[in-house]
């Protein structure tokens, strides 16, 4: 089984959506020292051709979930807005560092408003929002001009520390698996086929900002016709997918996947004796819904890692991961004799 340390050193490195630059960098650099030729696109994305006339593209994101300041209060606390469908109630308590537009960095913690149990008896009836929530700075700060000689703003960018642990008997436990482990998927499918000297008419795209719905609309090279998105996959009470599997996805929040494509996924990984689940997601969107609502004409299907706990503490399995990997290389190797 191949090493993780690319999968970890890219969660380490803070990406919320809108603050990407750092991640795509780190992709980019990745993609060269494997002696490919990635390039950026007009909004920060990565992508990268494996051969000539690219006509499957496959899709991963590397933006995050997070939070911007969004006002200083009188007490030196700070007011935050969510980047993304952040998960307020598995968020609190959470370390956070504030990164100033001048690149200083403080830290921080995510908490409720007169959060000691020994203070408010009533804190676990009060419900978990942007009204009850601030952010308490790690400095000797107590009004809002001790906050604002620190130079912190409006608009500077909030990120979680995603607590990466990867155990021997192969869990992965993190944030942000939510897709970085789509990203890493993207990572082997680029070393192995380079290893193997194999071009493809295959291109490789890592958006930026799918966690706001428009990272996957526009980039790509002008010959794709299909696109096959690399995200989380659901797990739930109403779902069959799990963390040791690949999850095909049948229908998302936007509608059916086409159908001839996810046909093809699932006779491959019964082909190639592949673990797979195919599911509904009922709240949930990807890149390629964004491609398709931006009028792209794809064949779009989507796969990838079982993902526990979605947008909060989550987890998956290296089986789901390489699961995933195996999938995608039988589909290549089907599509591209």
């Amino acid at each position: 089984m191949s090493s993780y340390k690319t999968l970890q050193q890219l969660v380490e490195i803070d990406s919320p959506t809108g603050y990407t630059e750092k991640a795509c960098r780190y992709i980019f650099d990745l993609l060269k020292s494997y002696g490919l030729k990635p390039e950026y696109t007009n909004k920060g994305a990565v992508k990268c051709a494996l051969g000539k006339n690219p006509t499957l593209a496959i899709a991963a994101h590397v933006d995050t979930l997070g939070a911007i300041v969004s006002g200083i209060k009188s007490n030196g606390t700070l007011s935050f807005s969510t980047l993304g469908g952040l998960q307020l109630a598995s968020a609190e308590g959470e370390y956070v560092r504030i990164i100033t537009m001048s690149g200083k960095e403080y830290t921080g913690t995510l908490l409720l408003n007169n959060p000691s149990s020994h203070a408010n008896n009533k804190r676990e009836e009060e419900k978990r929002n942007y009204d009850t929530m601030h952010i308490r700075l790690d400095e000797e700060v107590y009004t809002k001009s001790d906050v604002v000689r620190l130079g912190i703003k409006n608009g500077d960018i909030i990120c979680f520390e995603p607590r990466y642990r990867e155990y021997a008997n192969g869990f992965i436990k993190s944030r942000f698996m939510d897709n970085k482990a789509g990203c890493y998927v993207l990572f082997e499918l680029a070393r192995r086929l380079k290893e193997k000297k194999k071009e493809v008419p295959v291109e490789l795209f890592f958006s930026n900002y799918e966690e706001v719905g428009h990272g996957g609309t526009v980039g790509y090279a002008a010959s794709i016709q299909e696109l096959l998105v690399i995200d989380m996959g659901v797990l739930g009470d109403a779902c069959e997918g799990n963390e040791v599997s690949c999850s095909i996805c049948v229908k998302d929040s936007s509608g059916p996947y086409d159908y001839n494509f996810r046909k093809k996924l699932a006779e491959l990984s019964d082909k190639n004796k592949i673990p797979y689940k195919l599911d509904v997601y009922p709240y949930y969107g990807s890149d390629g819904s964004a491609a398709l609502r931006a009028g792209k004409d794809f064949r779009v299907g989507l796969i990838g890692p079982g993902v526990a706990a979605s947008h909060g503490v989550e987890r998956t399995h290296k089986k789901g991961i390489e699961a995933t990997i195996g999938l995608c290389l039988a589909y290549i190797k089907h599509s591209f004799k």
